[in-house]
């Protein structure tokens, strides 16, 4: 639809002054459409677009906030956890069930730890038959609570934040102990919380940030600044809850206020840790920056109108003077295909007449050997002098043909340290208007970590244009061709060309390296791909084809570290 009109605004007649004014008007409309619609799109969307990376600019530090703190946490649970079964192992029942030794056990845990309350030895029906710490709990049966059931059955348990007896906020930590005779005891303390306030404290959050604990049930666990006291319902919508040890992000819309919530599920208890943020706090430069937008939005309008007229005016002058010399070019452009076309003809003839001159250069020299070794006759003379003459002719005619293969190619071959994917961006560019002018979508997947190769420069360029030639003359316009570069296991390259356009058959298939044959008909020389073989050949490399009719095609050639023959390549 776009390229319809655009052709209908630069279809014009009349005389060729009123062309190249309408011209100019057209050009000018189509550059206003096609520059200021997107600016102005880009800012009634860009608002969208900022605040959203913005947004994941603020949740990336509360992530990172969120995970640390919440291992803290665990870190603070798991040592108090371990210091528990420490003790469990370490004493026996006779030893804890003894008022002095659990005393002395309590007073030793306040000073190496924070936050012990107390401690208490609990037998297996669940009666607590020693205690050392502030309350008269002796006698007391747990065999009805959740901590004594858990701990039976999982070897441990952390309670959630309850107030109890003591009317203080504080956590329990149960271990159970099975001795080899088969009796089962619980060692039950008590912790504080304060360290839970300290450590939230210590989080440095930003201005109107709140952070707190809660369980899974969304009981507060910690005060909130913005939703609650300890041990009050939540009344927020948490994100959805994931394995512990995992970090989410989602939005709260709230009647009075927006927030981001970010949370991490604790895993060794069922503890949450929530951090609420404003979003009118997280998005505050984003606020600031409107206003900044639309002057920017202005200017730049300003100055695309300024540019287009300028831009308008120089364009339509070179496309008159451009007109004018397009016959000229026209023929250049003949002249050139012409020149292709004798070079691609030359490298045939060059290499057709030298297999035939090599076969006369050796009877020749086999003549004259022969001639030379015989006992005189009558007019030997005369033969050796007819001999060299072939000699000298044959040498005659394989300098014409190496001026001929000159012509089309090079013959000399430079090893040098090369690296392939330069190549064949050098080559990528040198057939650029090809693309660009079929609309020929490239697509590079070079590794970049390929290894440096000792070899020709010209000749690997050589293989690259025949290859990439010939998959540009099998797709058609908007077509896809894939260049891929990796390390072999011995040091080596390989590159593969892969095209989605006609493929090949296989009766075609098996040919298409031999000399002279092509499926372009009248276009090709059916030399091209017989010349890649042999470069590839005498670089030491190998090639190979894979091709499915209507699907496309796939070159793959390899080519080692350094040539085997160096010194015979050379020559």
């Amino acid at each position: 639809m776009f390229k319809k009109l655009i052709n209908s605004l630069f279809l014009i007649n009349g005389s060729p002054q009123e062309h190249y004014t309408i011209l100019k008007r057209n050009f000018i409309i189509v550059m206003l459409v096609i520059t200021t619609l997107p600016l102005a799109t880009m800012v009634m969307i860009n608002y969208f677009q900022y605040r959203s990376h913005l947004r994941t600019q603020i949740i990336s530090p509360l992530y990172a906030m969120a995970e640390k703190t919440r291992h803290s946490f665990e870190l603070f649970l798991d040592q108090h956890l371990a210091t528990i079964r420490f003790i469990s192992a370490t004493y026996n029942y006779d030893d804890l069930n003894d008022e002095k030794n659990i005393r002395k056990i309590l007073i030793s845990l306040k000073k190496e730890w924070r936050g012990f309350v107390d401690i208490g030895l609990i037998n297996g029906e669940g009666t607590l038959v020693s205690y050392a710490g502030p309350y008269s709990l002796v006698g007391k049966n747990y065999s009805e609570q959740i901590s004594f059931q858990e701990t039976q059955v999982k070897g441990k348990y952390i309670s959630n934040v309850f107030m109890g007896h003591r009317k203080y906020p504080h956590i329990v930590i149960a271990v159970q102990h099975l001795s080899e005779s088969g009796q089962s005891w619980i060692i039950r303390a008590t912790v504080d919380t304060d360290f839970f306030d300290a450590l939230i404290s210590s989080m440095g959050l930003p201005r109107l940030t709140d952070a707190f604990l809660v369980n899974r049930e969304g009981t507060l666990q910690t005060n909130s600044l913005y939703f609650g006291n300890t041990l009050e319902n939540c009344n927020i919508c948490l994100p959805r809850m994931t394995p512990s040890g995992t970090s989410r992000f989602r939005e709260l819309n709230d009647q009075k206020q927006d927030y981001i919530i970010v949370s991490s599920a604790f895993s060794i208890a069922d503890y949450v840790l929530v951090i609420v943020q404003p979003q009118s706090v997280a998005l505050k430069s984003w606020y600031a920056l409107k206003t900044e937008m639309i002057v920017i939005f202005f200017i730049s309008l300003f100055v695309i109108i300024f540019s287009i007229l300028k831009m308008a005016t120089v364009m339509v002058n070179r496309i008159r003077t451009s007109d004018e010399n397009r016959e000229t070019m026209l023929e250049e452009l003949q002249h050139a295909q012409k020149l292709s076309s004798i070079g691609r003809l030359a490298a045939g003839v060059a290499h057709e007449i030298n297999n035939p001159l090599a076969i006369i250069n050796e009877k020749a020299g086999l003549m004259s050997d022969l001639i030379d070794l015989s006992k005189d006759f009558h007019q030997k003379t005369k033969f050796s002098g007819l001999t060299q003459s072939i000699l000298d002719s044959v040498n005659r005619c394989r300098t014409i043909t190496h001026r001929l293969l000159g012509f089309s190619k090079r013959i000399d071959i430079k090893i040098e340290e090369i690296d392939m994917n330069n190549i064949i961006h050098e080559v990528l560019a040198f057939m650029e208007k090809d693309i660009l002018y079929r609309k020929i979508d490239i697509s590079l997947n070079l590794s970049e970590s390929l290894v440096l190769i000792q070899s020709d420069h010209g000749q690997i360029q050589q293989i690259l244009i025949n290859l990439l030639s010939n998959a540009f003359a099998a797709v058609e316009d908007l077509g896809r061709v894939e260049i891929q570069t990796e390390n072999t296991v011995d040091n080596g390259i390989r590159v593969i060309i892969s095209d989605n356009g006609c493929g090949m058959p296989k009766d075609v298939l098996k040919n298409i390296f031999d000399p002279f044959f092509s499926t372009k008909k009248e276009k090709g020389t059916g030399l091209g791909l017989s010349i890649t073989y042999g470069i590839i050949k005498k670089l030491g490399g190998q090639i190979s084809v894979d091709s499915q009719l209507g699907k496309g095609s796939v070159f793959t050639f390899n080519l080692p570290e350094k040539p085997n023959d160096l010194e015979s390549t050379n020559e």
